[in-house]
């Protein structure tokens, strides 16, 4: 069978890389945890055989990265080669990096490798979803020809007495059915590591959001969904682990991670070590896409090396090698149990699964990339500036929503939507109508800042706003000075965004023009440092077109809520709009 490749050169050992930015309090502890993890997962094991029969491997060795689960079979069975080789347990974000460096290219949430970090010859990560983000990233890395070694379908991992009380073992659940647990159900704590760094929670994602995206709202439950799993999130998986209850106790359970996406090996090793609480592994339907273990063998080795990786290739297929599966947890290439396997108490009957079509694999590598934007754009550390209309037509009552007025609805549907930042957000609030201080249309009532020490006093502020009877809507005049005050601290590590609610037309005479406003905003607009102009429209009486010329310019986009009392669904559609910004 022909090796699998990439249209890359490579070098020889994969190296350390640079993470994705962090907050800075985070930065000492995470820094420790992946000094430890490197020290251990960077140990190369020389692998040769000088036995009896004569064989004395010699030459440069191959070097082999796989994923740390799987490494120790890896390495046990080409021991048994005539061959010279190098077999390192490393973290699958970590080649990736590599490799996509060496394209001049990044994966999002993935980070940049040292500069003198290398490629490995042969590669075997945990997940195909590496592979697809590497081609989507750039046509050059595309994969060919690889071949699967071992298998792991990908469960919601949860404390045996939590998932009882959904119906487990017996019980056959649904994302649909997680996923309005997760929106509702407070004492259900969701948690998950970091998906753009870890196939399995990434697998998750892509079934949550694919039952958030068919639910009643969509974007709007997508976006909850989102924000409920992103409160949980750990950078390492370890992490996440550590965080499930160590204890029955009520209090524990309580407090106390609930469920996580991870591997069924993740569970079996968490279970293998005899914890007081051990996890249930839930199948969910429909049943995430699951890791795989491609073996891929890189290009550039010369003519020794390519020999080896065949004879590599081989041995990975081979009984022998298959044999050693249930030791690590993980199935048959094919979804069946390797022998010795015990699978989790309540997992299905196993079925053979055929390999994925071709379009099957670009249908994932589709989504992969659309459900990590999207991640990333609702919890990346964002800055937003809030405009909030208070023109007197902002006093109009609202029948659907209890005859409240229209700034009354507005106003609770702000306060509601920072209630989804967390304080790594910096946001600030603006108030604008007619001549509200001497000719300037807008009122800043809290600059921009961190949401860790001011969201009492935006909430005090929200509290206060009240419609100014006699104004107008100074709607240009206020979006350009927003967009100038944005774009005057642009954030590179954040998405930068307005997020302007009003319920009118421009109505101020003594203001800028629409073709004067958008001249203007083509002369500011930078590529290279997007901010996105979310304008959320109140009432039937707002007319999208010219606002939408504005944001067809800058990025972004205009939401109408026809039904003022619809204005909060509307927030989280906005907000779940920001994935455009990180481009």
């Amino acid at each position: 069978m022909a090796a699998g490749h990439f249209a890359i050169n490579t070098g020889s050992v994969p190296g350390r890389h640079r993470p994705p930015r962090r907050p800075v309090r985070a930065v000492a502890l995470v820094t420790a945890v992946l000094a430890v993890v490197a020290a251990s997962a960077y140990a190369a094991v020389r692998l040769t055989d000088d036995n009896a029969s004569g064989c004395a491997p010699s030459g440069t060795p191959i070097r082999v990265a796989a994923a740390p689960e799987i490494a120790d079979a890896v390495r046990q069975t080409i021991s048994g080669l005539c061959l010279s080789a190098e077999v390192t347990a490393t973290d699958p974000a970590d080649v990736s990096a590599i490799i996509a460096g060496q394209r001049n290219v990044t994966l999002a949430g993935v980070g940049q490798p040292d500069g003198d970090a290398k490629a490995p010859d042969i590669w075997i990560p945990d997940s195909s979803t590496w592979l697809a983000r590497l081609s989507n990233a750039s046509p050059t890395l595309a994969a060919t020809d690889t071949v699967s070694i071992a298998r792991s379908p990908v469960v919601v991992a949860m404390p045996e007495p939590v998932a009882k009380t959904l119906g487990w073992p017996t019980a056959k659940l649904t994302w649909q059915a997680l996923l309005q647990k997760m929106t509702t159900d407070t004492k259900l704590h969701v948690g998950t590591s970091e998906p753009a760094r870890d196939a399995a929670a990434l697998s998750g994602l892509l079934a949550l959001g694919q039952a958030a995206s068919t639910s009643a709202g969509g974007q709007t439950a997508t976006t909850a969904a989102l924000r409920a799993l992103s409160a949980g999130r750990s950078a390492l998986r370890t992490d996440v682990l550590a965080r499930f209850p160590r204890s029955a106790e009520p209090a524990a359970l309580a407090s106390g991670l609930s469920a996580a996406p991870m591997s069924e090996q993740a569970v079996l090793a968490y279970n293998a070590a005899k914890p007081p609480v051990k996890l249930a592994a839930l199948y969910l339907d429909p049943a995430p896409v699951a890791l795989d273990y491609p073996l891929t063998v890189l290009p550039g080795a010369d003519a020794g090396r390519k020999q080896a990786a065949t004879q590599i290739r081989e041995a990975l297929q081979s009984d022998a090698f298959r044999s050693k599966l249930a030791g690590a947890g993980l199935r048959l290439p094919d979804g069946t149990p390797s022998t010795g396997l015990t699978l989790p108490q309540g997992a299905p009957t196993p079925q053979v699964t055929p390999p994925p079509s071709a379009t099957q694999r670009a249908a994932v590598a589709a989504g992969v990339d659309k459900a990590l934007s999207t991640w990333i754009a609702v919890t990346l550390p964002a800055r937003m500036l809030a405009v909030i209309d208070v023109s007197g037509s902002m006093l109009e009552r609202v029948p659907t929503a209890g005859n409240a007025t229209r700034e009354q609805v507005t106003l609770e549907a702000a306060r509601r939507g920072l209630g989804l930042f967390d304080d790594s957000w910096a946001v600030g609030l603006w108030t604008f109508s007619t001549e509200l201080e001497g000719s300037k249309d807008y009122r800043q009532l809290i600059p921009i800042g961190p949401l860790s020490t001011q969201r009492t006093s935006l909430l005090a502020k929200l509290e206060a706003i009240q419609p100014k009877q006699t104004g107008d809507t100074g709607l240009y005049d206020t979006l350009l000075a927003a967009y100038q005050t944005v774009q005057h601290d642009w954030d590179p590590g954040r998405v930068n965004s307005i997020v302007m609610m009003t319920d009118g037309d421009n109505d101020d005479d003594n203001g800028i023009s629409h073709a004067d406003l958008l001249a203007k905003l083509k002369q500011l607009a930078d590529p290279k440092r997007p901010i996105q102009v979310i304008i959320i429209g109140i009432g039937p009486s707002v007319n999208a077109a010219p606002l939408k010329q504005v944001t067809d310019l800058t990025g972004g986009g205009v939401f109408t809520a026809k039904d003022p009392a619809k204005i909060g669904e509307i927030f989280l559609q906005a907000i779940s709009l920001r994935a455009a910004g990180l481009h």
